[in-house]
């Protein structure tokens, strides 16, 4: 009888790591900090301040680019933010653009046997639009979500996924580019890997305890075959 393969799965973040989605997202903070009547005459956050808290539950990055307001504003501007990235989303001219390289490095990783995986802070309905707007809707073999419970940093939504797949943490790895998906990946056991075009350095991916950072696609795979090969496996991501 021929042996199975060992499952192996490559979880990715999407916003920063797969997609270029950092001016829609400054974009509409902008507009819901213009239509909020808390922050009515203060400057919205800027691109900077944005990216340090991409990759959180929308609501706790919302409170963290406004600590000053109370919960009810807070919970207002989440829904002036989600309105106006809705309506950004449906402009003729909104561009969420694939990193360079990403779709053939996710074809790659897929040819090695790895099974591919998502796991994000957008909402699920969020995720699937960016999906089906680069034809990636039946690329993945699992989507974990804002709507599947605890965002990053917890670990929850990684391990929501290796059980959904029934892959062991040590052969998963996550791929992000924030300090957030470092973190959660290694609350999981899992392999870590920061992409260094992302919102977050690459310093602060390794401090955050980063196991590897590309620099860039193409380098990718190889890094994902070592993490999650079946010789690491006996062994563990820490």
């Amino acid at each position: 009888m021929r042996a199975t393969a060992p499952l192996r799965l490559a979880v990715f973040d999407c916003d920063g790591t797969l997609v270029d989605s950092q001016h829609a997202i400054a974009a509409a903070v902008s507009a819901a900090w213009a239509a909020s009547a808390a922050t009515r005459g203060l400057p919205p956050p800027g691109p900077g301040e944005v990216r340090r808290v991409v990759g959180l539950p929308l609501e706790e990055a919302i409170a963290r680019l406004f600590p000053a307001g109370s919960a009810a504003d807070v919970a207002a501007l989440t829904g002036l933010y989600k309105l106006a990235f809705a309506e950004r989303r449906h402009a003729p001219d909104y561009d969420e653009p694939l990193f360079a390289g990403a779709l053939d490095a996710l074809a790659e990783i897929e040819r090695a046997g790895v099974l591919l995986g998502i796991a994000t802070g957008k909402s699920r309905r969020g995720l699937l639009a960016t999906l089906e707007r680069h034809g990636l809707e039946r690329r993945f073999a699992v989507l974990k979500t804002a709507d599947d419970g605890p965002g990053k940093p917890n670990p929850h939504l990684l391990l929501a996924a290796m059980a959904e797949t029934g892959v062991e943490a040590a052969a998963t790895a996550m791929i992000g580019d924030t300090t957030f998906d470092i973190v959660m990946a290694r609350g999981a056991g899992c392999a870590a890997i920061g992409v260094a075009w992302g919102y977050h350095p690459p310093a602060e991916l390794r401090a955050a305890g980063a196991h590897a950072v590309v620099d860039r696609y193409p380098d990718l795979p190889m890094v994902v075959a070592n993490v999650v090969s079946p010789v690491h496996n006996g062994h563990g991501a820490g």
